[in-house]
Order: C-alpha cells, then sequence, then structure tokens
C-alpha cells in the first residue's frame, strides 16, 4: 500500500498558482497529474463534472479543496497532486470558501490509497503542520512536511489553514444541522456504550460491537475517507473503537447501506442528494476537525 510521499512526488506540486476561478484550479492539479502519467486529460473534466453535478462538497475544510471522480479509464494509476494558489477562489461552498488549496487525487480503486488520505487528513488537520505547509517556500520544502518533517503540533484551530492570510477566519459556524458547537472536554466513559439518541432509535437492535456509521461521499474515494480517519481518532479518543466501525462510500451504496448503519455523516450537499434513508444523515462541515465530528457524534448518541 503506498504511502503518501509516494502517491504525491515533488514534480506533482505547485505553489502559488493563479488560478481565475475553481474550474481553473482544477484544471492545473489535473495536468500536473497528465504530466506525471497518473492520468489522461479526460480525467480532468471528470474532476470537473463531479463538481458540477454534485456541488462543492469537495471543499473539505476551510481552505481546502479534494478534487476527485471515480475510478475510471482516465485513471492510469493511483495518484496525487497538490496546488497552493496564490489568490484564494470561490468554489460555491457555504462555510469553507475561499479556498487556497486544492489536492487532486486519481484512484484506480477505493483501497490503495487509504493510509495515503489518513495521513494527509491528520496532517492538514494539525494546525503547526497546515501553517507549514501554507507557508513552504519550495516544493521541496513542502514536500519535506508531508513525508513528516513538521514543527510540534499546537491546540486545534479554526481551520487547517487557520494561519494562512485570508483564511484566518474562514472556520465553519456552528448550525443546528450540524451541531458544531464546541463539544466537553471530557470523552464519554466507554465502559458504558449508549444506544443511539431517539433520532436514530428505528435502527433494528443490534449488538454494540456492530454498531456502524457510514462517512459518504459523491464516489466513496476521497472525501468520505477523509472524514472516515477523523471520526476513527474520535473514537479512538474516547475508547469506542470497538464499539462502532466507520465505513466510507459513495451516495449509491449508502442508500443501500443506510439500514446497516445508525447515521451517516456527510457534507451538506451530499445530505441534500441522499435525501430520506431512513437513518439519520448528519452534516459535518470540516472534515479534518476532530472538535467538529466529536460534537457531531456526541449529538447522534445523545452523550
Amino acid at each position: 500500500m503506498k504511502d503518501l510521499k509516494d502517491l504525491l512526488p515533488v514534480e506533482a506540486v505547485r505553489l502559488d498558482v493563479r488560478a481565475a476561478d475553481w474550474r481553473a484550479a482544477i484544471a492545473v492539479a489535473g495536468r500536473l497529474m497528465v504530466e506525471t502519467g497518473v492520468t489522461t486529460e479526460e480525467y480532468t473534466r471528470e474532476m470537473v463534472a463531479n463538481v458540477e453535478e454534485n456541488g462543492p462538497y469537495i471543499v473539505v475544510a476551510p481552505g481546502v479543496a479534494f478534487a476527485h471522480a471515480r475510478p475510471s479509464p482516465a485513471v492510469l494509476t493511483t495518484g496525487m497532486s497538490w496546488v497552493r494558489l496564490a489568490e484564494p477562489v470561490e468554489f460555491g461552498h457555504e462555510s469553507n470558501d475561499p479556498v487556497t488549496l486544492v489536492v487532486a487525487l486519481a484512484a484506480q480503486d477505493s483501497a490503495a490509497h487509504t493510509s495515503a488520505m489518513a495521513a494527509l487528513a491528520r496532517l492538514l488537520g494539525d494546525p503547526a503542520t497546515a501553517a507549514a505547509l501554507a507557508t513552504a517556500p519550495t516544493p521541496e520544502a513542502l514536500h519535506a512536511v508531508l513525508a513528516g518533517e513538521r514543527p510540534e503540533s499546537g491546540p486545534e484551530a479554526a481551520g487547517p489553514l487557520a494561519s494562512a492570510g485570508p483564511l484566518a477566519s474562514a472556520g465553519p459556524s456552528a448550525s443546528a444541522e450540524s451541531s458544531a458547537t464546541a463539544p466537553s472536554s471530557a470523552a464519554p466513559e466507554p465502559s458504558s456504550f449508549p444506544e443511539p439518541s431517539a433520532e436514530s432509535s428505528a435502527a433494528e437492535p443490534r449488538a454494540a460491537s456492530l454498531h456502524k456509521i457510514l462517512t459518504v461521499c459523491g464516489n466513496g474515494v476521497g472525501t468520505s475517507l477523509f472524514l472516515k480517519n477523523t471520526l476513527e481518532q474520535v473514537l479512538d479518543r474516547w475508547g469506542w473503537s470497538r464499539f462502532v466501525t466507520v465505513e466510507a462510500t459513495d451516495t449509491i451504496s449508502a442508500k443501500g447501506k443506510a439500514s446497516e448503519a445508525v447515521a451517516l455523516f456527510t457534507s451538506r450537499e451530499i445530505a441534500r442528494t441522499l435525501g430520506d434513508v431512513g437513518r439519520p444523515v448528519k452534516v459535518v462541515q470540516d472534515f479534518t476537525s476532530t472538535a467538529e465530528v466529536d460534537s457531531v457524534l456526541r449529538d447522534t448518541y445523545d452523550v
């Protein structure tokens, strides 16, 4: 299984790029993957079409867009590209615009890059590392940060690029739908695992060890893996990993799998696409924020 530095070579990194709009920003990221032999030009068109069809759900955190599409013949090998923009661009996301970083992924399947996605989510979720990535002077310096040469972590900031100029105040606002209020500092006792709250009580009875939460995105290979990793970090912190499993999936599969889950975690745009699936659909605005996911998980289990 390839790690992050293998999937994202120095040659696929461009810094301080100017782009007229979100389509141009994705085009730059797509061109880098073409130049490094990861995709054909058709895949760039597929990434743009994904946003046109499903909305800006790929803006996974304040200032960060994760461009991707489904596995297709246009993907020659699994790989990534990284484009840091000179000026932010709007993708149309309600809370995470404007975007200064576009990370693109081309995946041949949903398995080969899972560890790399987990590593990337952890890096972007760490304020000190995110600041280093936002200010790295060269592609080589940025690649060194991605490879693990990073500063000590500090307290969680408002967003993964919180110290990077115009994004300093771009963190998600609290809403009733996402319950993104500051969580209690104490984790629930792992010895008394509760059943889901009344909202999800329609779920069929199941052993506590078999609880499942689905993280959902348009294609099941990108942003849902970001959210899966963050949710698993929270479950580990609570001591609930043995009670709850997390599965990343796409919108089509999620509708068929919803009856197996106690809840579905996703973006606002994908929640609208899913509609009523017979289980609670919980909106998360910042897929890299353990604080927000902690709050949504507390709401799900009423703890």
